[in-house]
């Protein structure tokens, strides 16, 4: 529903599939033979993942697995200049680093990994996933490791919209410990820029942190 404003475009096209399904994956490669893969297919949200680790695991290890194993069979039936410009950019999240301790503080590409949760942990995992099969396939990928987004269609269990609407109906606020935990906020649309530029101008085998520079205190 969020797409359909670009719905009529002719470069639009849309086709629902499961990751977890390898043959839809592809089918789709065969059907519409891209020139690049932008991989943000993922369960999020913390609290699901404590709830439901098993679906986190499925999609964004397993999902992650099949989109690179049938992503490679691709890439070495291309040849040419559809070989040499072809990209695999994986989209992860800075939550693979673990925590900040501190608004000064600031996690950077070479900080160690140190996933404090079940989806941290599973997008930690499809990031390793992807350097495996650039290293040891010669998958030509990218990585990036964004910082919280906000913006227009933001999921309503996301702690933006839901204080927002929690506030609007007078319930109460959720707060987690004492509320001091440290948050990055990236604009939607920043964000969607940014992995354009990296798509096309990142250099192979990299990964690139993308944030907005907003590392603030929940309370």
């Amino acid at each position: 529903d969020s797409l359909n404003s670009v719905s009529t475009n002719s470069n639009y096209i849309f086709e629902n599939i499961d990751i977890c399904n390898r043959k839809s994956i592809k089918d789709i490669f065969l059907k519409y033979k891209p020139d690049a893969i932008m991989h943000l297919a993922a369960e999020s949200h913390v609290d699901n993942s404590i709830n439901s680790p098993s679906i986190f695991i499925d999609t964004n290890i397993i999902g992650t697995f099949n989109l690179l194993e049938e992503s490679r069979s691709y890439f070495n039936s291309l040849e040419g200049h559809n070989k040499n410009s072809f990209r695999f950019h994986h989209i992860s999240t800075d939550e693979v680093y673990g925590d900040l301790h501190g608004t000064d503080s600031k996690f950077h590409e070479k900080t160690s990994y140190k996933p404090s949760s079940p989806y941290s942990a599973s997008k930690a995992s499809s990031d390793h996933l992807v350097r495996a099969w650039g290293k040891t396939f010669g998958l030509p990928i990218l990585i990036t490791n964004c910082s919280n987004n906000y913006g227009p269609y933001h999921y309503p269990e996301k702690l933006i919209p839901l204080v927002i609407i929690n506030a609007i109906t007078g319930k109460s606020l959720p707060v987690y410990g004492t509320g001091q935990q440290i948050r990055d906020w990236l604009y939607v649309e920043d964000h969607a820029k940014a992995l354009y530029v990296v798509l096309k101008k990142g250099r192979l085998n990299e990964t690139y942190n993308i944030g907005g520079n907003n590392e603030i205190a929940n309370l």
